[in-house]
């Protein structure tokens, strides 16, 4: 897959879309390429999260941590592990080719030296950030203020 392609693709993930052109290039270019078979893990639930992986061809299932429920499959442009790009984490799920697949790894400390590099894409990248967890403390809110009301019901 031609670099341009790659970037048109993932430069359709709001986080990559946050980094400029440039940048974004840079980390791809820079980015580790893997294949899989039908059946690899590209890793196990609960290890370290060192980086995060573009999914260029082929799908990879999702298997979250409670058995209740089912796997998510994603496919090309996906970004898996995007919150270990920015922080030491450990993996929610277990990720494992569906058909052969190709990634490209993406160490965090790559990623962190893209943002050093450029200070605009990295300002761009906190404000989506912050956008995100100001949603995600509303949905809170609202989830409490429904739990509140139903204790109050019984």
């Amino acid at each position: 897959m031609a670099l341009d392609e790659d970037l048109g693709n993932f430069a359709r993930n709001p986080l990559l879309a946050a980094l400029e052109p440039k940048t974004l290039r840079e980390v791809i270019r820079s980015a580790l390429p893997r294949s899989l078979q039908a059946g690899d893990i590209l890793f196990h639930r609960d290890e370290p999260a060192a980086g995060g992986f573009l999914l260029r061809t082929g799908s990879i299932a999702l298997d979250p941590a409670s058995h209740d429920s089912a796997a998510r499959i994603v496919w090309p442009p996906a970004l898996i592990g995007e919150m270990a790009l920015i922080a030491p984490t450990r993996r929610p799920t277990t990720a494992t080719a569906r058909e052969p697949a190709t990634v490209l790894e993406i160490p965090r400390a790559l990623f962190q030296r893209a943002l050093n590099q450029s200070p605009r894409s990295a300002e761009r990248l906190q404000r989506l950030i912050a956008t995100r967890l100001r949603g995600f403390a509303s949905d809170l809110d609202q989830l409490r203020g429904r739990v509140l009301n139903e204790l109050e019901g019984s």
